[in-house]
């Protein structure tokens, strides 16, 4: 550097600095390291008290740790105190350090899944929400901030409080950006001013929200890496850590494998959105009765087909979270005798149909019902079927799901959003993926009049099925279960695959999605494969589902409830399997 440049930059960095100094400074908060572990403190204290008779408090900017404790004066509660101390040890923000010596802190953790879009804070106005102003170092490695539960008391009104939630970005929040999956969808449209009917309904159960989480793009279906552009496709932490999350509610599915610190996901299901992540993350996920919560300030797939559900490993905090999104529904505690079962192992040929047929056994036993049933639901559609309808399901609903989801998302989203952007944009389109552009232009193919002939026939089989296979019942609800199995297999996202198609077809997966009726996942163990990645033996997760007549959802989570209660099914765990486990790579960050 030459002899002159030194003067030059000194006299300017002392200029800038008398410029910042004028202005008027906001904080937002601060990032410190207490006990070891670091936290984010927000810029607006939890609450003020006086200095009088306490020690001077040792303290870094202002700040310095506090514990307060609720008792009434007495040698008596002296013990009481140590009780409580030893019961505030169990909560992952506290610390012992905070005994030594009022703002809210939040424990942050690092997002080593890829599993959020952005950690929140609550925000200003009320009731509005904020992105997190902390970072922890990592590659790629969004931070989350999470509050203490003992700040929070459930009850009856607030069941919910102190729940750790998070939301999948189809959802609005208000205050923040909702992205749809999308990069530029993100950054075309402002802040949302109001939550949408889901999520306010779980923030007014007391529900506490730590952040947006990803979605394949417009919740469509897409495969890890493959398909994924815009972003990164987070990281399924069962077995070898490079299996495919499935999609859409990937972000949800990853995060409740991944973070004992995370209690509940709010996913959504038009196809299998829920029921795939839970499948194969190991989770309680259920596809709900179409139309138990309204939908509005949700990003629509297909009207006719889309649900709001959760993911979720306690069964406990699932039914909580049921009675508190689903309003009025149901709850019966007398169930159904009888059992039906669809595309079941007849034997136990690997360990995961053994898994199965011993809960499928178990659950006969517990329910005294009587032997299952093979449904086969060509024979029972023939026999049964409307006269004026096709002569097998095929015909009927091939093109059905596909027709659904294309005309309605492009005339619902893509049309407004493409009309919005061109304006704004002389005339130009934004980037999508090529899963939602194949399904796209496959509804553009099709004529005005293929939509109202797939909703007919989407109301025939709805008809049909409920009439015929899952029937209601007066004291049970439902007269019988029907019950599918999950044989996992491994889906490496690391391989080339074809381009993404159209999704055609009648799958038994789409029983639920067309005859709306409850469908929800049952995690029973896990088997084992060998992995190609680790070169060992590793284990994935082993599910069943379980359907129900139409308006059951209330029956279905008190049933699991019981199953857990009496040792049939587990609350599963976060981690490389679903007992548990260090995740053998992490974002950022290696197990050794």
């Amino acid at each position: 550097m030459s002899p002159i440049s030194l003067p030059f930059l000194g006299s300017f960095f002392l200029f800038y600095l008398q410029t910042i100094v004028a202005q008027s400074l906001t904080s937002t908060g601060g990032t410190f390291m207490l006990g070891n572990l670091p936290y984010y403190v927000p810029a607006t204290p939890y609450t003020t008290i006086s200095a009088q008779g306490f020690p001077r408090l040792r303290g870094v900017n202002g700040l310095a740790p506090v514990t307060v404790v609720s008792a009434t004066a007495g040698s008596d509660n002296i013990g009481g105190l140590a009780s409580i101390i030893r019961d505030f040890a169990a909560d992952d923000v506290w610390n012992t350090a905070f005994l030594e010596a009022l703002y809210q802190p939040y424990r942050l953790y690092t997002d080593f899944a890829g599993a959020f879009t952005q950690s929140l804070i609550p925000g200003s106005p009320e009731g509005s929400y904020a992105a997190l102003p902390a970072a922890l170092p990592g590659i790629e490695s969004p931070t989350i901030g999470v509050p203490s539960r003992l700040y929070y008391t459930r009850t009856a009104s607030k069941p919910l409080a102190g729940v750790r939630l998070g939301i999948k970005d189809i959802y609005d929040i208000a205050g923040v950006k909702t992205g749809d999956g999308n990069r530029a969808v993100y950054g075309f449209y402002p802040p949302k001013t109001a939550n949408s009917v889901p999520v306010q309904r779980l923030v007014d159960a007391g529900a506490i929200l730590v952040g947006k989480m990803k979605t394949s793009q417009f919740a469509n279906g897409e495969r890890a890496t493959a398909d994924w552009v815009d972003y990164h496709s987070p990281f399924n932490p069962r077995g070898d850590g490079y299996q495919d999350p499935s999609s859409s509610s990937s972000g949800p599915g990853a995060a409740a494998g991944s973070y004992p610190w995370l209690d509940l996901t709010l996913g959504s299901d038009t196809g299998g959105s829920i029921r795939g992540p839970s499948q194969v993350q190991g989770l309680f996920g259920n596809r709900p009765t179409h139309g138990l919560v309204e939908l509005t300030g949700t990003m629509p797939l297909a009207p006719e087909l889309d649900t709001a559900g959760f993911l979720c490993r306690d069964p406990t905090i699932w039914k909580a979270a049921g009675i508190a999104l689903y309003a009025n529904l149901p709850f019966y505690t007398d169930y159904p005798t009888a059992i039906q079962t669809i595309n079941f192992p007849t034997s136990a040929t690997s360990e995961a149909s053994n898994l199965t047929l011993s809960f499928l056994s178990r659950l006969q036993a517990f329910l005294n019902a009587e032997a299952p049933t093979p449904l086969n639901l060509t024979t029972s559609w023939a026999a049964s079927k409307p006269a004026s309808a096709p002569s097998s399901l095929t015909a009927l609903l091939d093109l059905t799901y596909p027709v659904l989801i294309s005309k309605q998302q492009t005339r619902l989203v893509r049309d407004p959003f493409f009309a919005a952007y061109a304006a704004v944009y002389d005339g130009r389109k934004p980037f999508v993926d090529p899963a939602p552009l194949v399904r796209w232009a496959f509804g553009d193919s099709l004529p005005d009049s293929a939509l109202a002939e797939a909703q007919a026939n989407k109301t025939v089989f709805m008809d049909w099925f409920n009439a015929n296979i899952l029937v209601n019942d007066s004291r049970t609800c439902s007269q019988s279960l029907l019950l599918y199995a999950s044989t996992p297999s491994a889906q490496y996202r690391n391989l080339y695959k074809e381009p993404p198609t159209v999704p055609f077809g009648f799958l038994t997966s789409r029983i639920s999605v067309f005859a709306e009726v409850p469908d929800v996942v049952v995690p029973i163990g896990q088997s084992g494969y060998q992995s190609n990645i680790t070169e060992h033996a590793e284990v994935l997760p082993v599910t069943v589902d379980i359907l129900a007549a139409k308006g059951c959802d209330g029956m279905l989570f008190n049933l699991i409830e019981e199953l857990a209660a009496a040792g049939i099914v587990s609350t599963t765990q976060a981690g490389r399997t679903i007992a548990g486990g260090e995740i053998l790579l992490k974002r950022g960050m290696i197990a050794l």
